[in-house]
């Protein structure tokens, strides 16, 4: 669950930046690593990417009902 949460972060803050990109032109994560072809900033993309790969199997996974198993109704 831990793993889900922190992916999901990774892949929300990607998506933000993907937002910058689209609405204004700035790639946030190539302005703060110093160009998109940075290795730093390649590192980043690709844990992005990762994130999101884990996040696909969210959709696969049977639903659990967490109000239930804390007694809330």
């Amino acid at each position: 669950m831990l793993m889900d949460r922190i992916a999901l972060i990774v892949a929300i803050i990607g998506g933000l930046n993907w937002g910058c990109i689209g609405l204004f032109n700035f790639d946030l994560v190539a302005f703060i690593c110093g160009g998109s072809g940075n290795w730093i900033a390649r590192t980043i993309y690709t844990v992005v990417g990762l994130a999101a790969l884990w996040c696909i199997t969210l959709l696969f996974r049977p639903e659990t009902n967490a109000n239930t198993s804390h007694g809330h109704a």
